[in-house]
């Protein structure tokens, strides 16, 4: 068995994978949104300290398969540093005190791998990794041959639903918050301005419609709660519609068969709508992780293992190093 851990951000978890099945045998989660909603976001030496405490109980939760596991799986890039500190330290005693090698995971490798929890990998493919930190289109064509094809010139498309959602006073985090709010929202009272849409650039961009959403807030105050919901609803479609005009863009150069959304957004139901209706257009295969395994976890941490492992891909306990970088996949 593989037992990996995953501290990259605001989520601890550990999970442990039937190496020869990929059968997922243990896998717990143990959220800090409630500790963070108070301050609007992630606080890094909080979620750090959380980790700490977290981190230890899962493990004793996971005690009962140590005596079977064959390797330590840890994610160690990108995210916060201090937060992949944490996991890297258990991956580090684990591995000295068991004399287990150790598999450091890259984090937008290990959202890929969720698509294949419980089963084989199938590429090639190309992928959109949206989340709370990254927004990119990447072709992936084997464990080792990742290209991205386009990503991010600022800000993320999840980040800005977190913004969004701060902006009016609505909590964290801040994407479902907003997707159930535009629900309710009429998106043609307002119009939202879709980044680089007459420039031929193949990339995202989200600082200018997260300011458009800035402006609307600032006009309407006090909001009420049907002008919350419309702004809501209009900064979502013009959200996704960029996503759209590039994604499509690409399909057209690309001509994909298989297409997959990964990463915390990819949990939003009126993405998937979209994307649906796009891969019908393209007559291309939508693949879809399940929505448990969207935003950060240890089973796909786990399952990206299973393949490193069969490649030997280990590092020594004492040269594993952390980085926040993330334009590094392999």
């Amino acid at each position: 068995m593989i037992l990996s851990i995953e501290s990259s951000c605001d989520d601890s978890s550990i999970a442990v994978t039937e190496i020869a099945t990929k059968k997922l045998l243990f896998h717990r989660k143990i959220s800090q949104e409630a500790e963070h909603a108070k301050y609007g976001g992630v606080v890094p030496e909080l979620a750090s300290r959380l980790h700490a405490v977290d981190l230890p109980r899962l493990l004793e939760e996971a005690k009962p398969y140590l005596d079977d596991v064959r390797a330590v799986a840890v994610t160690n890039e990108p995210g916060l540093s201090v937060t992949l500190l944490e996991g890297v330290a258990m991956a580090q005693a684990l591995s000295i005190a068991q004399g287990l090698p150790i598999i450091a995971v890259n984090h937008l490798k290990a959202h890929i791998y969720s698509l294949f929890i419980e089963k084989e990998a199938t590429f090639p493919m190309l992928v959109l990794l949206i989340s709370g930190g990254h927004t990119m289109v990447l072709d992936v064509k084997g464990f080792d041959e990742i290209e991205i094809l386009a990503t991010t010139m600022d800000d993320s498309f999840g980040e800005s639903f977190d913004k969004t959602a701060k902006m009016m006073g609505l909590g964290y985090p801040g994407g479902p918050i907003v997707e159930k709010l535009a629900e309710k929202g009429d998106p043609d009272r307002f119009v939202m301005p879709i980044p680089l849409q007459h420039s031929p650039k193949i990339a995202f961009s989200y600082s200018g419609i997260k300011n458009a959403v800035r402006l609307l807030v600032e006009k309407h105050l006090p909001l009420d709660e049907q002008t919350k919901a419309d702004i809501a609803a209009a900064f979502q479609k013009a959200a996704i519609a960029h996503l759209l005009q590039k994604t499509r863009k690409i399909f057209r150069h690309e001509h994909p068969v298989d297409f997959a959304i990964v990463g915390g957004a990819s949990a939003n139901m009126a993405v998937r709508k979209a994307f649906a209706d796009l891969c019908a257009e393209f007559d291309c295969t939508l693949h879809l992780a399940d929505l448990k395994y969207c935003s950060d976890n240890a089973a796909m941490v786990g399952r990206c293992a299973i393949d490193a492992f069969y490649l030997e891909r280990f590092t020594d306990a004492l040269r594993i190093r952390v980085s926040p970088r993330t334009d590094k996949i392999f």
